[in-house]
């Protein structure tokens, strides 16, 4: 029993540090890590049309298109540290340039990006994310799940149908608290908020 207690103290820093990786590419899409479903997602995007997908596979991957010469600037940083996992995406050209970010379903999100489309879609878990300009659009699962929500645009269109709210103008804001155990902040400085 002591060896294999031993063996096991051994090992668990080689199993910890397993999880950790950094990569960092540019100019080449896919880019992936693994990554285990629960943890802690932090985002930093650059302006471009984004999808933001779980999936049901134990990776971070981010993918981009059209590549060519226009992308070969296009750097992506991946780097995760037991359960937090961190996501930075700067270079993209400016016209219809896409990208499409897949995580594990269960992700606690944090996100932040400058201007553009963001979709998120298929995660279930707490989620704050914050687009200055542009349209962002979160498929929220059932509004019984969260514990806490709170979503605001600065001028622009608000449309909660989850939540029965919708809001135009300057300065719409909603807050609410409910059953269950997730949190959401959402924020849109100009433009337009869609939870479904």
């Amino acid at each position: 029993m002591r060896t294999v207690l031993m063996a096991g103290l051994v090992l668990w820093p080689a199993l910890v540090s397993a999880q950790d990786a950094k990569i960092e590419e540019i100019g080449k899409s896919p880019v992936e890590v693994k990554f285990s479903a629960g943890g802690q997602l932090h985002m930093d995007l650059c302006s471009s049309g984004i999808e933001l997908k779980g999936t049901d596979e134990d990776v971070l991957r981010v993918s981009f298109w059209p590549q060519g010469e226009r992308t070969s600037d296009v750097r992506v940083r991946l780097e995760t540290r037991g359960g937090r996992g961190d996501i930075k995406v700067v270079g993209c050209p400016h016209n219809n340039f896409q990208m499409k970010i897949e995580v594990p379903k269960a992700s606690n999100l944090y996100v932040r990006m400058f201007a553009g489309e963001l979709e998120i879609r298929g995660i279930s878990g707490d989620k704050d994310v914050q687009l200055h300009a542009g349209q962002l659009t979160m498929e929220i699962g059932e509004a019984s799940d969260y514990a806490h929500v709170d979503a605001s645009v600065n001028s622009g269109e608000l449309d909660a149908r989850a939540f029965d709210v919708e809001k135009g103008g300057l300065f719409r804001s909603f807050e609410r608290s409910g059953p269950g155990k997730y949190r959401l902040h959402a924020h849109v400085g100009a433009g337009e908020l869609d939870l479904r």
